[in-house]
C-alpha cells in the first residue's frame, strides 16, 4: 500500500509555493492517503524509543525546544507501517516531487519525530544553514487533541529586520501565519536566510503531545556528503 498520495502532491504548484510570503511554504491537507494516514496514526513509535531532550543550550541565546525525540536510524525496529513510509520518503516519486518543488538538483533526507508535552515550545529560530527545508506531518485528530491546545507551527515574518544570530520573542515579529495541524495535515518549507518559524507554548493535558515526524532535507554537495561520512554534521534544529 502506497501511505503518499502522489496525484495529489504533484498538482501542488512549485511556483506558487516558491512565492509564498515570508518565504516559500504550503500547507497542503491529503498529502497522505486516508488510509495511510490512518495506519500511521494508530501506529505511532512508543514514547519509550525517544530521547529526553530537555533543557539544551542553543545558539544566539533561543530557548530550549524541550521535547522528546526519536532520530531515525537503520537498526530501528518500527511497525510496520512506518517503515514502508520511510521507504516510500527514500524512493525516487518523492525525493523527485521534493527537489521539484524546491528547485534544487540534488537532496539528502533525514527523519526524526517528535513528541511535545504540556508547556513545551520551539522558540523562534531560522534553521542551520545545511538545510533546504523540512517537511512536517502532523499525526492530530478530534480523537486525541483539541485545537486550543495549540501546537501549530507559525511562520513567522521579521520583514527582514531580526539578524538570524538573536533570540527574539514571538512578539517581536510584525505578522505571522498559522499552519493548520488538525488531521491529514503537513507543512513544507524552504530555508532562506530569515527563514523564522516556532510553536507556542502548548496546553494539554498531562497525558497528551504534540507529534510530529519531520522529513529534514538537507543539502547533498560534495562537502556536505564529506561531512556526514565523518560525522562533523549535527542533526536536529
Amino acid at each position: 500500500m502506497k501511505l503518499l498520495d502522489f496525484e495529489f502532491l504533484n498538482r501542488l504548484s512549485p511556483s506558487e509555493f516558491r512565492a509564498a510570503e515570508p518565504y516559500p511554504w504550503i500547507n497542503p491537507e491529503g498529502a497522505l492517503r486516508e488510509e495511510g494516514f490512518a495506519a500511521l496514526y494508530e501506529q505511532m513509535p512508543d514514547i519509550s524509543m525517544f530521547k529526553r531532550r530537555f533543557g539544551e543550550k542553543r545558539r544566539f541565546g533561543q530557548q530550549s525546544h524541550d521535547r522528546y525525540a526519536l532520530e531515525y536510524e537503520e537498526q530501528l525496529k518500527l511497525p510496520d507501517p512506518w517503515t514502508d513510509f520511510i521507504a516510500e520518503l527514500r524512493g525516487n516519486e518523492y525525493q523527485d516531487w521534493l527537489t521539484n518543488m524546491l528547485g534544487v538538483p540534488r537532496i539528502h533526507l533525514s527523519f526524526h519525530w517528535h513528541y511535545i508535552p504540556s508547556g513545551c515550545s520551539v522558540s523562534p529560530h531560522c534553521d542551520a544553514l545545511r538545510k533546504l527545508g523540512s517537511h512536517i506531518f502532523y499525526f492530530h485528530t478530534e480523537k486525541d487533541w483539541d485545537a486550543s491546545w495549540g501546537g501549530e507551527t507559525l511562520i513567522l515574518d521579521d520583514h527582514g529586520k531580526i539578524p538570524r544570530e538573536s533570540a527574539p520573542a514571538f512578539e517581536d515579529f510584525p505578522a505571522s501565519y498559522t499552519a493548520a495541524t488538525m488531521g491529514n495535515r503537513s507543512l513544507l518549507f524552504a530555508r532562506r536566510g530569515q527563514s523564522w518559524h516556532g510553536v507556542k507554548p502548548v496546553r494539554c493535558p498531562e497525558d497528551r503531545m504534540r507529534r510530529v515526524f519531520i522529513v529534514v532535507i538537507n543539502k547533498d554537495s560534495p562537502m556536505a556528503r564529506l561531512k556526514r561520512a565523518i560525522g562533523l554534521e549535527p542533526r536536529g534544529y
